[in-house]
């Protein structure tokens, strides 16, 4: 005799992850043993989102069947955490790598680990510390005097919530490393960007790496005058407003490569609670009450999970054609009110123009 299996019941669930909703099919299998007369239930978890992918989704997931042959991308702050798997997921899909880092001695130990996983990949060290504008002008000259093309852009690098102290240009350290920094490098790196574009007609890109930490800045959003003072300072808030500045920087770049008519997209992402360096034990002690309320509950991710947004909107092809965005796992999200602010980031433009004057 034979004996059939019942169909499976299935349930729709939804959840957010960050601001994104996702649909969660629940299917479950019964069956019904003699030998313990009891039923015995399995449950599948699937995770439905516009990507396919979700927020377990890996950089290596992400860019599977990817080919980045032929494409240059700088990467910032590149000697651990997600930075470290960026590199080292984009020079295993045949992008050459140029790791712009503070530290060159780190950076040598993580290139030759990248050799030895993937000895055809292709990966230069250049020096650059994004809390000097200095620094940041010496490489931009050396690199747009060489003969590498640029088709991807991350600005990755950054701190997190440091007692205050002013950068060598006597700004505030957090806006002056996380934002400032990056704001200027993709300035002068824009022409190159142009140029690879056009040569290649393939679509250029840049990322800002943002936070969910956008959400908990200072009540303005962006303190204009008040940046550098000290008497105001909460290390927790100046992070956020770091990282608001990120995605303001990204929506306004967009609008302005709209306007020239360049093949180049410019986006902002929230690369998940991930446990690194960046956030120390003595850091995390300080981390307000009130910043994780606001926040609420979130996932911790280990590094090949916490890079997977920024490899995704990088390489993959869902993303060609879109721009001025904010993406999380691997999705289209949606920041604060105040980081899509269209008169607050062209306020925040013009600022930093005078700044690095």
């Amino acid at each position: 005799m034979c004996q059939c299996s019942p169909l499976p019941a299935m349930a729709a669930f939804q959840y957010k992850s960050t601001n994104t909703t996702t649909t969660l099919f629940i299917v479950i299998n019964t069956s019904h043993s003699k030998q313990t007369n009891k039923t015995e239930q399995i449950t599948l978890l699937l995770l439905m989102t516009p990507s396919g992918f979700s927020l377990s989704s890996t950089a290596e997931d992400v860019t599977h069947g990817i080919h980045g042959s032929g494409l240059t991308a700088i990467v910032t702050g590149t000697t651990n955490g997600i930075g470290n798997e960026t590199a080292r997921v984009l020079a295993l899909r045949g992008v050459h790598v140029i790791m712009a880092v503070r530290n060159i001695v780190a950076a040598q130990l993580v290139k030759e680990a990248i050799l030895k996983e993937i000895p055809t990949a292709k990966v230069d060290v250049m020096e650059l510390d994004l809390s000097s504008l200095a620094s940041v002008r010496k490489f931009a000259s050396d690199f747009n005097s060489s003969s590498f093309s640029l088709n991807i852009l991350i600005n990755n690098a950054g701190i997190c919530a440091p007692v205050f102290t002013l950068s060598k240009d006597n700004i505030e350290l957090q806006f002056a490393t996380n934002y400032l920094g990056h704001f200027l490098l993709t300035n002068l790196l824009l022409d190159t960007m142009k140029k690879t574009a056009f040569e290649s007609k393939k679509e250029g890109r840049i990322i800002n790496v943002s936070s969910d930490g956008h959400n908990y800045t200072y009540p303005e959003g962006i303190r204009f005058d008040k940046i550098n003072d000290e008497s105001n300072y909460l290390r927790w808030k100046a992070y956020g407003q770091s990282k608001l500045a990120n995605i303001l920087h990204a929506n306004e770049l967009a609008r302005h490569l709209k306007e020239d008519g360049v093949d180049i997209t410019a986006n902002s992402l929230h690369p998940g609670c991930i446990y690194t360096n960046i956030v120390g034990p003595e850091v995390a002690k300080t981390i307000p009450k009130d910043m994780l309320n606001m926040l609420g509950d979130y996932v911790l991710k280990n590094v090949q999970q916490g890079a997977a947004t920024t490899c995704y909107v990088a390489l993959n092809p869902q993303v060609k054609g879109i721009s001025g965005k904010y993406f999380s796992d691997s999705n289209v999200d949606e920041p604060s009110s105040q980081a899509t602010g269209i008169d607050l980031a062209k306020k925040l433009w013009d600022f930093s123009m005078k700044l690095i004057e």
